[in-house]
């Protein structure tokens, strides 16, 4: 029953990083010269014009931009961007912005991750937030998914 909590990974993308739009968004330039957006998979960072915005995107940019990386994925998102795990030289970038302090699990799809990444990504998390690493600095910081929808 395990086996089908969570889709397998169908594709592989491999590129360099040519855009870091925010913590949890940039866009691949692959082989034949295409650009794909990729959603980071398992993470939220904070928007832009939140707090921690703009510290979240140049964490992820000295981690990414320019750099070949690879991505693991199995779904587009309702804006058609990749959602995948993204790894730099076989390190895995999405639980680094977590470990950082510079993302959220996105625990409301954790059932699109596999076993292995959400008990990382969830442990990663709590020791970001005990340390008070990042957003984790802020008393109560507000979670992006929510920030979203104040100005709704």
């Amino acid at each position: 029953m395990l086996a089908f909590s969570f889709p397998a990974l169908a594709e592989t993308l491999s590129g360099r990083v040519v855009h870091v739009a925010d913590g949890d968004t940039i866009t691949v330039l692959d082989a034949g010269n295409k650009q794909h957006k990729i959603r980071l998979s398992g993470i939220d960072a904070p928007e832009r014009k939140q707090a921690y915005g703009n510290v979240s995107k140049k964490h992820l940019a000295d981690l990414v931009a320019g750099k070949p990386v690879t991505v693991e994925w199995s779904k587009h998102d309702k804006y058609l961007r990749i959602v995948g795990k993204v790894l730099q030289n076989g390190q895995d970038v999405c639980l680094e912005q977590i470990k950082a302090g510079m993302a959220w699990h996105y625990k409301y799809y954790v059932k699109d991750q596999p076993p292995e990444d959400r008990v990382s990504y969830a442990a990663a998390e709590d020791e970001a937030r005990a340390a008070h690493r990042g957003l984790w600095k802020d008393a109560n910081p507000v979670p992006p998914w929510e920030w979203r929808h104040m100005g709704k």
